[in-house]
C-alpha cells in the first residue's frame, strides 16, 4: 500500500501501471484496497497531490 501510494502521489503513472508494480495485480484489486484502507479510491487519491498552478496577479 505505501508503495502504491508513493507512486501515486509522484504521478506519471497510470493506476492500472502503479497495480503491477507494487504487487496488486490489477487496477480493480488496488482499488479495492484503497477503498477499504483510506476510504478513497486511487485515482481520487493521485487527484490530491496534482500540483495547481497558481497565476501571479499584478
Amino acid at each position: 500500500m505505501e508503495a502504491a501510494r508513493g507512486l501515486l502521489e509522484r504521478g506519471g503513472l497510470g493506476v492500472r501501471t502503479v497495480a503491477a508494480r507494487t504487487g496488486f495485480g490489477s487496477e480493480e484489486t488496488l482499488r479495492r484496497a484503497f477503498l477499504r484502507v483510506l476510504g478513497v479510491a486511487p485515482s481520487d487519491y493521485r487527484a490530491r497531490f496534482r500540483s495547481t498552478e497558481f497565476t501571479e496577479v499584478s
